[in-house]
């Protein structure tokens, strides 16, 4: 009887093993389902948040963001005989056709006298990055403001380097000497008028100025990066080449960006007399106060 019962046990025991040999083997499988998710997960949450959009969403008009009459005036004298009608239209420019004004809009005011021409245009470039995980609006908008400077072929604005004492400098007219007991012969060209005040041999005359020069002339200021407009800001001055028939004529160009918009002022002169010449300095100044006035309308 004994025999038989245990015959009965074994087969019962061997499945209740077996059964619970699978239920270790399904949680354990389970549990590495579990496992290989979390770490997953925690992978996914370890790449960086998407930068947040630039601070301006659209773009203001131009014609209107640039009607001030104080400044326009000063830069686009009035023709004579204008009526009221077209001296309006002349200060109300007009729009650039665009495709997206969100994006990119521009305006332009023309002005021509017997004497002049003059010519303005100002232009708002909204930038807009596609893969803000990588780039935000901002980081785009001055890879195009460097573009923009680099055609200019302006230097990024960086410390400047200077040698410090004692290096050579190659550029030096008179290298150090180096037997003293010897002193090397002077340079001509620094060297002291002669006794009694006598110019040296061929030098102009005190107060005579030099051959090709004109008293008159006013200095020029050139091209350069700018401080305190925008977020960083660049002139380009251009004059055209002198002519025997052909007026030269002056384009002043200043680029701004400000968050994720570049703003463009190009302000030209163009007389109509030959030999006539557009102050440096006045062009200048005119068209900054115009950038400067577009700047703090985006900071409202």
């Amino acid at each position: 009887m004994q025999r038989t019962a245990v015959r009965r046990v074994l087969p019962g025991l061997a499945m209740l093993t077996a059964l619970a040999a699978g239920a270790a083997g399904l949680t354990g499988c389970t549990g590495g389902s579990d496992g290989g998710s979390t770490s997953d997960s925690k992978a996914g949450g370890s790449s960086a948040a998407p930068a947040q959009p630039g601070k301006y969403r659209s773009l203001p008009a131009p014609c209107r963001a640039a009607a001030d009459s104080k400044k326009l005036k000063a830069m686009l004298p009035e023709p004579e005989g204008l009526t009221p009608e077209q001296r309006d239209q002349l200060y109300a420019g007009v729009a650039d056709a665009s495709y997206d004004g969100d994006r990119h809009v521009g305006c332009r005011w023309t002005s021509q006298t017997p004497e002049e021409t003059r010519l303005l245009s100002v232009g708002f470039e909204r930038v807009v990055s596609y893969d803000r995980g990588a780039a935000s609006d901002d980081d785009k908008a001055k890879q195009v403001y460097v573009r923009l400077l680099t055609d200019a072929h302006l230097p990024f604005p960086g410390p400047v380097t200077t040698p410090g004492q004692g290096a050579a400098n190659p550029a030096s007219p008179n290298p150090p000497n180096p037997n003293p007991a010897n002193p090397s012969p002077a340079n001509p060209a620094a060297s002291p008028p002669p006794a009694g005040g006598a110019p040296s041999p061929g030098a102009p005359a005190s107060g005579t100025p030099a051959p090709g020069t004109s008293p008159s002339a006013q200095p020029e200021l050139g091209s350069r990066v700018l401080e305190g407009l925008g977020t960083e800001a660049f002139l380009d001055d251009k004059l055209s080449a002198a002519g025997a028939t052909a007026a030269q004529s002056r384009t002043v160009r200043i680029v701004f960006r400000t968050s994720n918009v570049i703003v463009k002022v190009e302000y030209s002169v163009q007389p109509a007399a030959p030999g006539t010449v557009p102050p440096s300095g006045e062009t200048q100044d005119k068209a900054r106060q115009l950038a400067q006035a577009l700047a703090e309308r985006f900071n409202e």
